[in-house]
């Protein structure tokens, strides 16, 4: 399976990458997340409910990531089992392009997938992906403003976004690609 996207966030590209590499903001914003946890340097394991249909589990991934360039993008490697409800692996590649609204975050996946959850019926699938998708990206944007609020004009009205933040190089790529494979695994594990 392979599937593109982008999305415009109305923070920073900083902002943005710092807060995608916040396990809390993660956690928070990823349906049915229970844990990330770092195994080792840009490495993580997940753990997170997915249902469709009739097929419920609890999927453990392991997430390592590649080509980080901060706070640009990075390759995301992944794979997730959930016992005889499947399993999912494959690669992605997420970017974060700075704009005048704030940034766009884009990403490239390819992956494959396998089990009880690949016999559900595809319409079922697309339907539960494109809701998790929208419920992480309504949650993130949700936590993206009370963290980063725009500030009012004198008339009332919102203002512009917020200027660019120093970039952080201590915080890990991990959190963004926490979100992006959950979101990623989610739906290839849905999608096949």
């Amino acid at each position: 399976m392979d599937m593109q996207g982008s999305r415009q966030l109305a923070v920073t590209q900083e902002q943005a990458w710092a807060a995608l590499n916040d396990p809390e903001v993660l956690k928070a914003c990823i349906p049915g997340c229970d844990s990330i946890e770092a195994t080792g340097e840009n490495a993580y394991a997940l753990v997170n409910a997915i249902k469709v249909g009739p097929v419920a589990a609890k999927f453990k991934g392991n997430i390592q990531l590649t080509d980080i360039q901060a706070p640009q993008s990075y390759t995301l490697n992944f794979d997730g089992n959930g016992g005889a409800a499947g399993f999912g692996k494959g690669h992605a590649k997420v970017t974060l392009t700075p704009n005048e609204g704030g940034c766009e975050l884009g990403y490239t996946v390819h992956a494959t997938v396998g089990g009880k959850i690949a016999q559900v019926g595809q319409r079922l699938i697309d339907g539960v992906a494109k809701s998790m998708a929208e419920s992480f990206f309504k949650r993130f944007d949700e936590e993206m403003q009370q963290r980063h609020p725009v500030p009012a004009t004198p008339d009332g009205t919102a203002g512009s976004a917020p200027p660019a933040a120093k970039a952080s190089t201590g915080i890990p790529a991990w959190v963004w690609v926490a979100g992006a494979i959950v979101l990623v695994l989610g739906y290839w594990l849905l999608r096949s």
